[in-house]
């Protein structure tokens, strides 16, 4: 039974990226297809979701501008990996925080 890996990014105003990702358990054997659905219909149109809401931890390295930065991060994909899984929570849970805390408007 494969678990999900979710990847995602930071882009800071001056358009470095922080690259990371979370592997969930899937227990459930969630389809691929609905995990992204799911996932980006929390985002904004840009893909991007506020990492507080959902859990996700801290990946800026550069100093952060509250002028010119943003706190939102981009959802980059998700797939079906062999990895031991990096969070503690399954697929699922970790959907239902996106469900509860979507990312509206732009």
């Amino acid at each position: 039974m494969p678990n999900i890996r979710f990847s995602f990014l930071y882009r800071d105003a001056a358009n470095y990226k922080t690259f990371s990702d979370l592997v969930f358990a899937n227990p459930e054997e969630i389809p691929l297809d609905t995990v992204r659905a799911i996932i980006g219909s929390g985002c904004n149109v840009d893909l991007c979701f506020d990492p507080v809401r959902w859990g996700i931890p801290n990946i800026r390295t550069q100093p952060y501008d509250a002028d010119l930065d943003h706190s939102w991060y981009e959802f980059e994909n998700v797939e079906e990996t062999g990895e031991e899984p990096t969070d503690g929570r399954t697929v699922r849970e970790f959907l239902e925080m996106v469900k509860q805390n979507p990312l509206l408007g732009y």
